[in-house]
């Protein structure tokens, strides 16, 4: 019988120090569950037709914008995906043509843009460039490039 009470008793504490491990790794510095956060493309709004050089203002609620390398809680800042998909959320955001890193925690860009249509999307990471969980993404625009 005492047996069984160890065992009952080393049981439960194995659960619940799990469960408290658990939420320690959860709650990490990229966390944005509990609040309102997001990030949006201010302007050109969706199917505008523009001219290049395009003006890209970038907006961002309930989160701050923060260099690349700045680790605190609740910071981050912007990727402009351009002509591409969301690329892999659970490693660093690529840096590329298709995937622009602001880290100096700019909130806008003048970009020359081919002639044509182009998708545009947010995508905010952290201090790595690593996107947040969840991640904090813009709605994908679409804009439409004419000659000047």
């Amino acid at each position: 019988m005492g047996y069984l009470n160890t065992r009952s008793i080393a049981t439960t504490v194995f659960i619940v120090a799990t469960l408290l491990f658990s939420d320690l790794l959860n709650a990490n510095v990229n966390n944005a569950k509990e609040s309102n956060s997001r990030v949006y493309i201010v302007s050109p709004k969706n199917d505008s037709v523009v001219k290049s050089p395009v003006e890209i203002i970038f907006g961002i609620d309930e989160i701050k914008l923060a260099p690349a390398g700045t680790y605190e809680p609740k910071t981050g800042h912007h990727h402009l995906i351009i002509d591409g998909d969301l690329p892999d959320l659970k490693m660093p955001i690529p840096n590329n043509a298709k995937h622009l890193h602001f880290g100096k925690a700019q909130d806008r860009v003048i970009l020359e843009l081919e002639l044509g249509t182009h998708t545009l999307q947010l995508l905010l990471g952290d201090g790595y460039h690593v996107p947040h969980s969840p991640p904090l993404t813009s709605k994908q625009i679409e804009i439409t490039v004419i000659k000047n």
